[in-house]
């Protein structure tokens, strides 16, 4: 599948939840927030793999860059372009959407933390309220996905996630 088609639906789906949950956010001012979040992401996954091969007394990622800064990028790079391995008996919307799901549900979260005194995307009245039954929607996105697959171990295996998820949450 194509990853402009992939990028289209994943803004198709952030939109109708900003619709649907009636929140006046605009992707623009989600911005400056989840891209940010991104990168120390992909950071912080360096130097972890820096100080685990320091541990190990081997050399870390240093390939792609000076001192293995790029080695993230590429590591996305090679992910963005990887092909994707769909099941010939599953469904195919379904499958490639539960995972695109998950993620938008995982950045929807950001809009309603503050970061500074009066500095927040969404100024929502019940923010904490907010923030709990977005995360528990997550556990939609992995059900989703193992029962898309239409195989009884990967449901099984989903199944067994989702109840660790909602185990964690109470």
């Amino acid at each position: 599948m194509n990853l402009f088609i992939l990028f289209l639906i994943y803004i198709i789906i952030i939109t109708l939840l900003f619709v649907l949950l009636n929140l006046n956010i605009v992707i623009v001012k989600l911005l400056p927030i989840v891209l940010p979040i991104i990168l120390s992401v992909a950071l912080f996954t360096l130097f972890e793999r820096k100080i685990l091969a320091g541990i190990q007394r081997r050399r870390g990622p240093n390939v792609v860059g000076i001192f293995g800064l790029l080695q993230p990028f590429s590591d996305a790079f090679k992910l963005i372009f990887k092909e994707t391995i769909i099941p010939g008996l599953s469904n195919i919307i379904l499958f490639i959407m539960a995972p695109i799901f998950t993620f938008g549900l995982s950045l929807l979260n950001w809009s309603v933390l503050p970061f500074t005194y009066g500095a927040v995307v969404s100024d929502a009245s019940l923010g904490v309220m907010f923030l709990f039954s977005i995360s528990s929607l997550s556990v939609y996105g992995i059900i989703i996905s193992g029962w898309s697959s239409n195989s009884k171990y990967s449901f099984l295996g989903a199944l067994r996630s989702a109840a660790h998820l909602f185990l964690m949450k109470l």
